[in-house]
């Protein structure tokens, strides 16, 4: 059962989906991916042990935030990050990042937020822009959301290894136009190509990463070579047969990889929210 939250933000709220209030351990705070909503973690949320203290919400420009008027760029979507945070974690609490929130993650984490218990990365944009990044690639990305047409062969072409349910993929069409111009562009035209190496060394939590066997986007080798030499603590899980959008593909190993995660951390820790590190 969630409940939902309005957390004032710059020019408006979010509305912000609770669920296992009162529940133990830390929270889990969800951020999908550019194209993706709070729905993006429904099959993952439907695996987690029940009670287990959980947050979402769409971010800036997209789904029901849509109106929510910019900048749309990491600095602000980690900003409204952190006030989802004050507003609705009593307690500690785990990020949960998936591609562009992924990096939005990151960049609160490295803040070093009261409460931060770990970070965990699901096929996340990593820190350092690879060189495949290029001025090229980005104005093509810009347009990946421009139509039915081009969001479908995107999910099925490039976002996937393998078919997606019916139901999860017509969700996941919907949520990929289901954005402003704006918001739609910032990532593909700027946020992608943004290095923040210098901001995550300073990440002091847990930190592990799930990576797709078979992504195309972000695959194995990249994460390696552009995310573990920033993040040297962090830990690196490849799931077999799957691509980039894990949460969707293989959402049992992304809900078993949390609690896998979860399991060393102490309830309620050291007196309520604590420091960040």
């Amino acid at each position: 059962m969630e409940n939902t939250i309005a957390v004032a933000v710059p020019g408006g709220s979010l509305e912000v989906r609770v669920g296992g209030r009162g529940g133990a351990g830390p929270a889990l705070v969800f951020v999908h991916y550019w194209g993706g909503s709070a729905g993006t973690w429904d099959e993952v949320i439907g695996r987690l042990p029940p009670g287990r203290p959980t947050v979402r919400f769409d971010q800036r420009g997209w789904g029901v935030s849509r109106e929510l008027p910019g900048p749309y760029h990491l600095d602000r979507l980690a900003d409204d990050l952190a006030c989802v945070v004050d507003v609705c974690v009593p307690g500690p609490f785990v990020l949960v990042g998936h591609s562009m929130g992924g990096k939005v993650s990151q960049l609160l984490a490295a803040r070093g937020p009261a409460g931060l218990r770990g970070v965990v990365l699901v096929a996340p944009a990593p820190p350092e822009p690879p060189a495949s990044v290029t001025e090229e690639y980005r104005r093509g990305l810009s347009h990946a959301y421009d139509t039915p047409e081009s969001a479908g062969h995107v999910l099925d072409h490039v976002l996937t290894a393998a078919p997606l349910p019916a139901g999860a993929r017509a969700a996941a069409a919907r949520d990929s136009l289901a954005a402003g111009a704006e918001a739609r562009r910032e990532w593909p035209l700027r946020g992608i190509a943004r290095d923040i190496t210098r901001a995550v060394r300073g990440i002091a939590v847990p930190v592990t990463v799930l990576t797709g066997a078979d992504d195309v986007v972000e695959p194995p080798d990249v994460l390696r070579e552009h995310l573990l030499p920033h993040i040297p603590h962090a830990t690196l899980t490849t799931v077999p047969a799957a691509g980039h959008l894990l949460p969707l593909e293989a959402p049992g190993a992304v809900a078993a990889a949390l609690g896998d995660f979860l399991a060393p951390l102490r309830p309620g820790g050291a007196g309520g929210r604590g420091t960040g590190g």
